[in-house]
């Protein structure tokens, strides 16, 4: 798998893509925001601990300086990217009435979701595209398959990243390139303490799940190694949905 860079690994989701792609072999790259670097060096130890090599890198990923910053800090120290995680997101959470939403709002969810996942490829691509079988996971949700209310900015950005898969996805093929997206369902996180009750929460998701247990961020990690991997070789501008048939209900 080369060299690894996931967005958004300080925590969550990203933190165990990080960790399972280390396992497999990868070199990985933890972006992470200021003031989050306990966390992403807490990580990096985990990882060289265990054998592996990583790196912690900062960056705001809709800034394009910083994004360009970050590729270039991430060949020094490991190599070319040759997979790309784009994992980063903000307002997975925060409910807000959609008359509420300021522009600024509006603005900074498509920002870092939807633009951060644009300027990461787009920084990247000389690497990915120079290594012969580069591949790309955009973390998309099911939030656009089922709509959802108090969440315009958010679901909005998440709906636009299956297109941003499927077109991108198009463009890179004749350069070896593979773009795939994931939408995660109901996947145990921290961010989850703003909906309340755990244990509420695990019987509500239970009831609307085809399999009755709360998905983990390992389920997320296990589908973004298989799509980075050789067995997709032949696999791209596809949306898996990792949601325990959540959207089939």
């Amino acid at each position: 798998m080369g060299v690894a860079l996931v967005t958004g690994a300080a925590g969550g989701i990203g933190r165990r893509i990080a960790a399972r792609l280390a396992a497999d072999g990868a070199a990985v790259a933890v972006n992470h925001l200021p003031g989050e670097e306990p966390a992403a060096e807490a990580l990096v130890a985990e990882i060289t601990a265990a054998g592996g090599r990583a790196a912690a890198v900062v960056a705001d990923v809709s800034d394009p300086l910083q994004v360009r910053a970050m590729i270039d800090t991430v060949r020094e120290r490991l190599g070319p990217v040759t997979a790309l995680v784009c994992n980063a997101a903000t307002s997975v959470a925060a409910v807000r009435d959609w008359h509420t939403l300021t522009a600024a709002d509006w603005q900074r969810v498509l920002a870092v979701n939807v633009t951060g996942a644009f300027l990461c490829v787009q920084a990247a691509y000389p690497d990915l595209a120079a290594a012969g079988d580069g591949a790309v996971v955009v973390m998309s949700s099911v939030t656009p398959l089922i709509g959802r209310t108090g969440n315009l900015h958010y679901v909005t950005s998440k709906a636009a990243l299956i297109g941003f898969t499927r077109a991108l996805a198009r463009e890179v093929g004749p350069d070896g390139v593979r773009v795939n997206a994931i939408a995660p369902g109901a996947i145990r996180t921290p961010d989850e303490a703003v909906y309340g009750d755990p244990d509420e929460l695990a019987a509500t998701m239970a009831a609307l799940q085809s399999l009755r247990r709360r998905g983990e961020p390992d389920d997320v990690a296990a589908v973004t190694s298989f799509l980075l991997g050789p067995d997709a070789a032949f696999l791209t501008g596809q949306l898996l949905v990792v949601d325990g048939g959540w959207v089939m209900h």
